[in-house]
């Protein structure tokens, strides 16, 4: 949802950050995920570990605790820029358009010296890869993630600003009673008391992330006046492994066979109970409440008031009801407007290969493994990154960045194979992993800003004697030789192809 969410804010929000579990650690047991909160008027105050209101265009941010961020001093939280916990970047102009973690690596040691160097001096948080506040930078390109959003007023803002400076940020972490959901829970509750509940039911006393996000979604059904609203962030297309749907305790028994088994083994009396409490409790479901109440706009409406019934018109509830229908189908999409986007990118992928921009189907598949292979990665001054292929003659090399994959130095081709292999991952993943309708119509338009350029290379290159397409260039590492020698012997000097892609930026 790059671009949508980060402008200046009507009124405040705030909300529970939901994000998907990950294969590592106890994650691969529990499947929990991790809990943060969302503010969209508090800002960081020249440092990670204070906090104020945001100043004009400042775009709101993310406060987290972990069970060790690895700093110098044993901080309980951090609180980071929303763009930055999101992709890594200040601008979600220069978002990162492929995951991997050498690009994730390259992200965060750029926000470590510009961030964290007055509170990050030992070599434990520098190059410790155990640190944790190095999962608040860019976290999409590991992990879908979803926002519970309630609005808020200045003076909740503002006591929750003078409640955190004033007291010691100091680490309790603790898996039972002091974890990520628990610090959500504290959060939220600073607003709205009694909002934010853990399920001790279905999390075996303890409370988990989707607990914190179950209980501020129940609360809000309850007061309409809380504005509430949904919105996902899907995990960047890579070489990094899917992120996976986060679990209650009693959910993670009830789908996970390698935890049902002992259970049935040791204590089979008990898995009729965590059934029942699950299915009866327990059950929800973070899309289905993104489909329900589907926002591109952390911020509100300007007024949040109702429609006005007075003056010579009438609203009814039918037009009320076809306008969010509306609102929903433009962000979420509906089943017909995914099938015609599939088919729409089938044809695409067929031109590429027709104009052997690419080999065939498959090589889209291996498209961020190769170009990986041989490059490395480099962020410039904005954070916006580049993908340098050593060895080559000229330089060869292309923007990897929403900002930068027109540039007149960026190779056409491979940014266009980046953007066929990055919406192939889309259109292919389940709902809680793929972008929403808006972000992929984004996709589209930088597709088609670079289509031409990279068609008119690839015929360059063609023509060249003894010449092989550029994908089989990358691809080369099947006959033993490095794919970058390869490609510098079959890739010409880049000559640019005009267009109007700066115009398609979003």
């Amino acid at each position: 949802m790059a671009g949508l969410i980060l402008g200046p804010a009507a009124h405040g929000d705030a909300g529970v950050v939901l994000n998907e579990s990950l294969d590592t650690s106890v994650a691969r047991i529990t499947g929990s995920g991790h809990s943060a909160v969302y503010l969209s008027r508090i800002c960081p105050d020249d440092s990670p570990v204070k906090m104020r209101l945001c100043r004009p265009g400042e775009q709101g941010s993310v406060l987290s605790n972990y069970t060790t961020l690895g700093e110098d001093q044993p901080y309980e939280w951090n609180i980071v820029p929303l763009s930055v916990y999101l992709y890594g970047v200040e601008d979600p102009g220069d978002r990162p358009l492929m995951g991997s973690k050498a690009i994730k690596a390259a992200l965060e040691e750029r926000y470590r010296d510009k961030y964290l160097a007055a509170i990050c001096t030992e070599n434990r948080c520098r190059a410790g890869k155990s640190s944790e506040w190095r999962e608040m930078v860019a976290a999409t390109l590991e992990r879908s993630l979803y926002m519970f959003v309630v609005k808020t007023s200045v003076e909740q803002d503002q006591a929750l600003i003078a409640a955190f400076n004033s007291l010691p940020n100091v680490n309790h972490f603790n898996g039972m009673t002091r974890n990520c959901a628990d610090f959500t829970r504290r959060v939220l509750n600073t607003y709205y008391p009694g909002a934010v509940k853990p399920d001790y039911l279905n999390d075996f006393f303890m409370t988990s992330p989707k607990a914190v996000a179950r209980s501020l979604t129940h609360y809000a059904e309850k007061h309409p006046e809380s504005d509430f609203r949904v919105l996902h962030f899907a995990q960047v297309p890579g070489t990094i492994k899917r992120s996976s749907e986060c679990r209650s305790g009693t959910e993670q028994l009830y789908h996970s066979k390698k935890l049902v088994i002992p259970l049935a083994a040791f204590a089979w009396q008990g898995i009729p109970a965590v059934a029942a409490s699950y299915v009866i409790t327990g059950h929800f479901n973070p899309e289905h409440q993104f489909e329900a109440h589907p926002s591109a706009e952390a911020t509100g409406s300007a007024t949040n008031e109702s429609p006005d019934i007075g003056s010579g018109f009438t609203v009814s509830v039918q037009e009320l009801a076809a306008e969010d229908s509306t609102q929903r189908e433009t962000i979420v999409g509906t089943k017909e407007e995914w099938k015609q986007n599939r088919v729409r990118f089938e044809a695409t992928v067929d031109e590429a290969m027709r104009s052997e921009v690419i080999l065939d189907r498959m090589y889209l598949k291996r498209v961020f493994i190769k170009l990986g292979e041989s490059s490395t990665i480099f962020a410039d001054a904005s954070g916006a990154l580049w993908m340098n292929f050593s060895g080559e003659q000229p330089p060869l090399r292309v923007g990897i960045s929403a900002s930068n994959l027109f540039a007149p130095d960026s190779d056409g081709q491979f940014a266009y194979q980046i953007m066929l292999a990055r919406m192939q991952g889309e259109l292919e993943s389940p709902k809680h992993s793929r972008e929403t309708m808006l972000d992929l119509d984004q996709d589209w338009l930088l597709l088609s800003g670079i289509r031409g350029r990279a068609l008119a290379v690839a015929a360059e290159r063609s023509t060249q004697p003894g010449s092989a397409p550029q994908a089989a260039a990358v691809d080369a590492g099947k006959g033993g030789a490095s794919s970058s020698t390869q490609a510098s012997s079959a890739a010409p000097a880049i000559h640019p192809v005009a267009h109007g892609g700066d115009s398609l930026l979003p």
